[in-house]
């Protein structure tokens, strides 16, 4: 008898984040194939007699390439069992879900999504940064920042994405940070737009950085900002207050 694949996001952080369903599957699972994103404090409560299996990624190296990650949820359904793929956020907003969810359904394995909370919502909002506002943003672009390097060209519209209007949240985009400020700039966006970048996001060492776009690439590097982080860029920032306590308590 095949087992089920199921596809869970873990939400930005914390176990008071992680869907009730999300807990329920996780208890049950018979193998739980997980990354790093979902933090220590949902990782040490992930089942004893299940089988655990790493596939994230240190000092910039993966465990295990995306293809033997597939294989193996795969082979491990294969043999009847319920097989948890864990992600930070949610599986289906930059968590390569969407390429897992299709070479799953080509193999016959049965799937479901157990959406999580994005951290592209959740980390600004922390922070007292809404991604939306009534006055100053109507709509809200997320984008990655580290597109998949086979591509012959890039995905990204720079023009259209420096007319916009509204916020734009970056997700996997610290390494590119200078090229993506310079990008928007050089296609007309206002060089003293508003940045804000959240490290480590939900975290007891979480920390904000902002500055204006044409200067945010030096302010980061200054800082020594490093991954994982959530880039906001837009008027939205400005109601960020150094000082003031997180809106979602750590």
């Amino acid at each position: 008898m095949t087992g089920k694949v199921y596809l869970v996001g873990s939400g930005p952080g914390g176990l008071g984040l992680l869907t009730c369903r999300a807990r329920d599957v996780l208890d049950s699972a018979d193998v739980v194939l997980f990354d790093q994103l979902p933090g220590e404090e949902i990782l040490t409560t992930l089942p004893e007699n299940a089988e655990l299996i790493d596939c994230g990624k240190y000092g910039g190296m993966h465990l295990r390439e995306q293809e033997e990650i597939e294989a193996l949820m795969i082979a491990k359904a294969r043999e009847g069992k319920q097989v948890v793929r864990l992600k930070g956020g949610d599986p289906f907003v930059f968590g390569r879900g969407g390429e897992e969810l299709e070479v799953l359904r080509d193999a016959g394995i049965k799937v479901e999504l157990v959406p999580g909370i994005t951290s592209a919502v959740a980390v600004p909002g922390a922070v007292g940064i809404p991604v939306t506002h009534r006055s100053c943003a109507s709509q809200v672009t997320i984008l990655t920042g580290h597109e998949d390097p086979t591509k012959p060209e890039s995905a990204l519209d720079w023009n259209l994405l420096a007319q916009s209007r509204g916020t734009i949240v970056i997700l996997m985009g610290v390494k590119n940070l200078p090229l993506i400020a310079q990008s928007l700039v050089e296609n007309g966006k206002n060089p003293k737009t508003p940045v804000a970048i959240i490290e480590r996001g939900l975290r007891k060492d979480q920390r904000v950085t902002t500055g204006p776009l044409e200067q945010i690439g030096e302010i980061a590097a200054e800082r020594k900002v490093a991954p994982p982080a959530v880039i906001v860029i837009g008027e939205v920032v400005s109601l960020y207050r150094e000082g003031e306590p997180w809106l979602i308590p750590l």
